[in-house]
């Protein structure tokens, strides 16, 4: 059997979003969850690109919150593959507001591990 050779390029993802009034907390900022949803969609996405198969999150590490993003800013998520097992796989997401110079600003890094195969233990 031969291994078909990938770029980390090949499995790339790129999303945008605008903030809406319902993605905002009490704090009229985007609220974490939404922020998360986002962040495990674009990981999810990148590792079934490159796995070429269905995958589950098993877990995302170092989320951080860098800066707040606030209602109609523009919000890009950038992710990619940073490791690459025979059953796992690591995402890193980069979160960034951008303006309408395209200029962007990081808010949030995240880093998701992401499973291809997973055997779940039997419920009696």
């Amino acid at each position: 059997m031969s291994i078909e050779k990938k770029k980390v390029e090949d499995s790339r993802v790129e999303t945008v979003h605008i903030v809406r009034p319902n993605h905002l907390n009490g704090a009229n900022r985007l609220f974490g969850g939404i922020l998360m949803q986002w962040i495990d969609e674009v990981a999810g996405l990148v590792a079934k690109r490159h796995a070429k198969t269905n995958v589950i999150t098993a877990s995302v590490d170092n989320l951080r919150f860098l800066k707040g993003a606030y209602q109609n800013e523009v919000i890009v998520l950038i992710g990619k593959l940073t490791y690459v097992g025979t059953t796992s796989m690591e995402v890193r997401v980069d979160t960034y507001v951008e303006d309408a110079e395209g200029i962007r600003r990081p808010i949030n890094r995240a880093y998701s591990v992401s499973y291809t195969h997973l055997t779940l233990p039997t419920i009696a």
